[in-house]
């Protein structure tokens, strides 16, 4: 029996949230630490303070990635690549709106797409379902298809700004971090 305050809605997407991987959690807590960020998971009978979305989206004021345990990961996620690209001033003050440009977003999603892997339970195969599940658009129709044919300007944009390496691996810094200056020079490319 699935407790009532847990129970989706039945017009809403099945998609992976975070009481589906409550054993596993920590994996998800200790991936965002790595960035700096932490994890607060608050009740499911209020609004998710820093939603931009509302609902049951993830929301980020500060450093801190506020959720309930109805959060769709791939909101998670989403958030979380957010806070990692956003250059230091706006992450200084952030709250609710992370902002950007249309390459900053590609290159969010990208980035989600590859930290997927690193999330117990979730994966890039079950992220892509749960992205074209929620309505995500891309040209290509699909986001396997956009990932896999379509995304050079958002890897190149995260490459760029010393957030992951050449070969697709994370730096495990976020934009505009001192330390990416080492990883790029390391990595060979030039910062």
């Amino acid at each position: 029996m699935v407790h009532p305050e847990l129970e989706r809605e039945t017009t809403a997407p099945q998609v992976r949230i975070i009481a589906d991987i409550v054993p596993t959690l920590q994996g998800l807590s200790s991936l965002l630490d790595r960035f700096g960020l932490t994890l607060e998971i608050g009740d499911t009978t209020g609004p998710i303070p820093g939603s931009y979305w509302g609902d049951v989206e993830a929301g980020l004021i500060g450093d801190r990635l506020h959720a309930s345990a109805l959060t769709p990961l791939h909101s998670v996620l989403h958030e979380a690549c957010h806070w990692i690209c956003l250059d230091a001033p706006r992450r200084c003050h952030l709250h609710t709106d992370a902002g950007g440009d249309d390459a900053e977003e590609n290159a969010v999603c990208y980035l989600q797409v590859l930290l997927a892997d690193w999330v117990p339970g979730l994966g890039r195969t079950r992220l892509f379902a749960d992205m074209d599940a929620w309505g995500y658009h891309f040209r290509l129709g699909s986001a396997r298809a956009w990932f896999e044919d379509d995304a050079e300007d958002a890897r190149a944009w995260l490459v760029r700004h010393g957030i992951i390496m050449p070969n697709g691996h994370p730096t495990w810094h976020v934009r505009d971090d001192p330390r990416a200056l080492v990883t790029k020079t390391v990595a060979g490319v030039q910062p």
